[in-house]
């Protein structure tokens, strides 16, 4: 068995917030929040896009697949959900943002408001 960080197919990995901070930068990942419009329209994550988890069948060709996909939510069930699905259809690489937005505004950083 390999011991390389590469996951095989199938599983995404989850990234906590300190780390997703450290290792990405706006433009260099896709970052989707999946929650319903008046969760979103209570704040998001800077740079976000919303893309409603019930929408995500229908609208998944909206995020580019290029790139790294970061997918949150409120707590990191839903984005969890999100996260299996675009790794069934064929993202590469996709990971889930744990504590979602809860944990960063629990953590005091910074939000967006529409």
């Amino acid at each position: 068995m390999s011991t390389d960080s590469s996951q095989p197919q199938g599983q995404f990995r989850r990234i906590a917030i300190e780390d997703y901070r450290e290792n990405f930068e706006a433009g260099d990942h896709t970052l989707v929040d999946v929650r319903e419009p008046e969760e979103w329209a209570m704040g998001h994550l800077p740079n976000a896009v919303h893309i409603p988890m019930n929408t995500i069948p229908d609208r998944h060709a909206e995020i580019p697949t290029d790139k790294p996909v970061v997918v949150v939510c409120a707590h990191g069930q839903r984005s969890m959900m999100v996260s299996e699905y675009l790794l069934d259809i064929g993202f590469p690489e996709v990971y889930n943002l744990e504590e979602g937005t809860h944990g960063w505004m629990m953590r005091r950083l910074p939000l967006e408001r529409p």
